[in-house]
């Protein structure tokens, strides 16, 4: 498909008798933030780490920027796969570096940058999520919940990537710290033109990022589009997650 920066055709996972997702259909367009809910169990988080090629689904096809993920290729693979940053559900920050050795962790993988590029790259990532230079220094131990977050987001954004993966953004911070990283993001994709693809159960985050939404349930793709056209849908479950009462506010809210 023309544009798509991510294309599943078919996709079907099973774990034993287990079945995850079935004849899944998903094009994610460039510039678009696509965010995946769905209820526990729905397959969110797997179809995400699908996308990333930490997981190989049992049927079908994951295209990234037009190319087919899993090609055999070891050297095309990771190429794609410098095109894409991810940032995981509690950071996944390595405990035994520091910040700075954290962000500088992938751009070091490449063996092409020398190590003064490298501190300065690292320097403009602590600046564009809004961190300090002398947070460089501190180790995870040290950080909160709020500043983890945003080191591991520039750790995502270390390669200059032109797709952003986001598994729960915003979980485990208070209201406050999320509304301040919710954002962080929408102004980064903005400025650098970023493709993201989120799963959130966070409505205030969906409502706030989202251009597109993918709701994940009965093994398949329920719906998808734009979260007004997604709210009409008639389905149980979404007729549960959006139209409750707390949901409307929330949207209402968004819009002022």
């Amino acid at each position: 498909m023309s544009g798509a920066v991510i294309d599943i055709r078919g996709l079907e996972t099973r774990f034993g008798t287990n079945v995850v997702h079935r004849d899944i259909d998903l094009a994610v367009e460039a510039g678009q933030v696509v965010a995946l809910v769905g209820g526990s169990g729905s397959g969110k988080t797997t179809l995400l780490r699908q996308v990333i090629g930490l997981l190989r689904p049992d049927a079908g096809q994951i295209r990234l920027f037009g190319q087919a993920l899993f090609s055999g290729d070891a050297r095309s693979d990771r190429e794609l796969r410098r095109r894409f940053g991810v940032l995981f559900q509690q950071g996944a920050l390595f405990s035994a570096l520091n910040v700075l050795e954290n962000i500088a962790f992938p751009l070091r993988e490449l063996h092409w940058i020398d190590r003064d590029a490298i501190h300065d790259l690292v320097m403009v990532k602590l600046a564009m999520v809004e961190l300090e230079p002398r947070h460089a220094w501190l180790m995870p131990a040290e950080l909160s919940g709020g500043m983890i977050k945003r080191v591991a987001l520039a750790r995502a954004l270390s390669l200059e990537p032109e797709l952003l993966l986001l598994d729960e953004p915003t979980a485990g911070l208070d209201p406050d710290r999320s509304e301040a990283f919710v954002h962080l993001i929408r102004r980064l994709s903005s400025q650098l033109g970023l493709t993201v693809v989120l799963v959130t159960h966070d409505l205030d985050t969906l409502a706030a990022l989202a251009t597109r939404v993918a709701v994940l349930g009965e093994q398949r793709i329920l719906a998808y589009g734009p979260l007004e056209d997604v709210m009409k849908v008639d389905h149980p479950f979404i007729r549960s997650f959006f139209c409750a009462e707390r949901t409307q506010r929330v949207f209402a809210r968004s819009r002022v």
